[in-house]
């Protein structure tokens, strides 16, 4: 369970609920049919023996002799080995006084042999052993006919019968039990489904922000989980006013330190003075170093805004055509190939400056060529999170693996003799690290520098 589902468990918990609870009831209901159906045979049985101690008393001798009785209500008795016997016997001796015909010669071990107890009614109950290993249940009772020889008088019917009977009610239960266990288990799935649905609701209310198409949490909710709506929908407003909060401050800053800078380096600039020179130098690169900064500091913060969304092609054909009258002088041919719907997760601005820093490196050093394509791009395996490639290379002289790194290093130029100030690699590649992205340099297939920008997508 990765991340412990919530209806997984919910689930899990039911079934092992619901199996116990069957297997309890299967147990006690077929305990309850065992007992009541050996009752109902242990009845059949006493009144057999019943009839056989009235048969016996009707004929008693005084001798402890008796004439074969009638049969004792069953047909059974008459049939050799038949399952069904009775058998007398003298207590003194423990010698055999009367038997039933079905026994044909056979011993039967009775109750009081194997150590039962007779209960309220004087009778014991036991199950045995009988001819040709027949499964038996024998009822026994002592009788005193005369008053000087006392007899053991023992019945006992073919338990093979009951068992029987005990084994079908048994699969039946199961097979019912089965089919009510289910039928729980498809309502379990159905009650999880429906349980968790305002969960199901609420992922779908996070996707639109995400995506841009709703600023908050809307729709009803359930009482349960309303609060947590309303959290979220608080902890989205606390972000974006954090957000502006931000934004303003860097504007704030920017304006701040611009102005001064600006005066600084107009007055050095009207003195031929050696530390006029110099301060024209310091001033620059701080406002080098603070232009980087402030544009970090701009992507901290529009990186935090949540459900941002910005559809790549109109960017790109925008950037494309600025390009072209950027660098008219040159002409270079920039050839475009694009995945339509693409859709990147962040800032239009971020992404133009991104693509925008990209063509431009490229159409300042290709030589007449430029080929941009953006595509999306599969889950990793590691990321279920879906990104977009923009891949731009050139027909230029192209980079050697030393000089790929070090352009990526802030302020770096490997050539003075080309306008701009070093900062756009790797403000590009910072953007990037910031959205999760990253951005690869190697060679493109006509030996120019081939740019391979990875962004998040939706």
């Amino acid at each position: 369970m990765p991340g412990s589902s919530l209806a997984r468990r919910l689930f899990v918990l039911i079934a092992l609920w619901s199996a116990l609870s069957l297997a309890s009831a299967g147990f006690v209901l077929i305990t309850a049919y065992r007992s009541s159906v050996e009752a109902a045979f242990d009845e059949r049985l006493a009144v057999h023996l019943k009839t056989l101690i009235g048969a016996l008393a009707a004929q008693a001798d005084g001798a402890g002799t008796f004439r074969q009785p009638e049969n004792p209500g069953e047909a059974r008795f008459e049939l050799p080995l038949s399952g069904w016997y009775w058998v007398v016997r003298r207590v003194s001796d423990d010698g055999i006084a009367a038997i039933s015909r079905s026994l044909v010669g056979e011993v039967l071990r009775l109750p009081g042999d194997l150590g039962a107890t007779a209960g309220r009614d004087h009778i014991l109950r036991a199950y045995s052993e009988g001819p040709d290993r027949q499964h038996l249940r024998i009822l026994e009772r002592i009788v005193d006919f005369d008053g000087r020889e006392r007899f053991r008088i023992a019945v006992a019917g073919n338990a093979g019968d009951l068992e029987a009977d005990i084994s079908r009610f048994s699969w039946r239960t199961a097979f019912l039990l089965g089919l009510v266990g289910l039928g729980l288990v498809v309502a379990t799935l159905v009650l999880v489904r429906i349980a968790l649905a305002p969960l199901e609701r609420m992922r779908r209310a996070l996707w639109r922000i995400r995506s841009g198409r709703s600023e908050r949490l809307e729709g009803r909710f359930a009482a349960e989980i309303d609060p947590l709506a309303q959290e979220l929908n608080a902890l989205i407003e606390a972000n974006r006013e954090a957000t502006e909060r931000a934004r303003t401050h860097v504007g704030n800053l920017a304006h701040a330190l611009k102005t001064p800078l600006s005066v600084i380096v107009n007055e050095a600039r009207a003195s031929d003075q050696p530390m006029a020179l110099r301060v024209v130098e310091q001033a620059e690169l701080i406002q080098s170093h603070l232009a980087h900064h402030l544009d970090r500091a701009r992507m901290v913060a529009q990186r935090r805004t949540i459900g941002v969304v910005t559809e790549v092609e109109p960017v790109v054909e925008r950037l494309i055509r600025a390009m072209r009258r950027i660098h008219e002088d040159k002409n270079p041919e920039i050839t475009l190939a694009l995945d339509s719907g693409l859709r990147f997760r962040g800032e239009r601005e971020d992404l133009e400056e991104a693509l925008g820093n990209l063509l431009d490196n490229a159409c300042k050093w290709c030589a007449t060529r430029v080929a941009v394509s953006v595509r999306a791009l599969p889950p990793d395996g590691a990321d279920d999170r879906r990104h977009l490639l923009a891949r731009v290379d050139d027909d230029g002289p192209g980079l050697d693996p030393d000089q790929r790194a070090a352009v990526l290093a802030r302020g770096h130029r490997l050539d003075e003799k080309v306008p701009g100030s070093g900062l756009g690699l790797s403000i590009v590649a910072e953007l990037a690290a910031l959205y999760g992205g990253s951005l690869v340099l190697a060679a493109a297939p006509e030996g120019g520098l081939r740019c391979d920008l990875r962004l998040p997508a939706l």
